[in-house]
């Protein structure tokens, strides 16, 4: 499981989904909320604006990642 780390107390997902690379515009973040292919805490979600935390889980199809608190940092990172 891959860890993101904030870079202060939360992040929406559009902008997750766009940091991790896992799609390329907004047009593409509506597309695939809009066919369920994202779950947060293993729940399907649809809000593009859903804010996540420290703590929250996203994924898809096979790919899991953990929002974790950056402890300190001003920088997110993927790892």
């Amino acid at each position: 499981m891959e860890k993101f780390f904030l870079r202060g107390e939360h992040i929406e997902l559009q902008a997750l989904l766009k940091a991790l690379g896992w799609v390329a515009s907004g047009g593409a973040v509506r597309e695939m909320l809009s066919r369920g292919e994202v779950r947060v805490d293993g729940e399907v979600e649809s809000r593009r604006s859903r804010k996540l935390r420290e703590g929250n889980e996203v994924t898809r199809a096979d790919q899991t990642v953990r929002i974790v608190a950056a402890s300190g940092s001003n920088d997110a990172d993927v790892v």
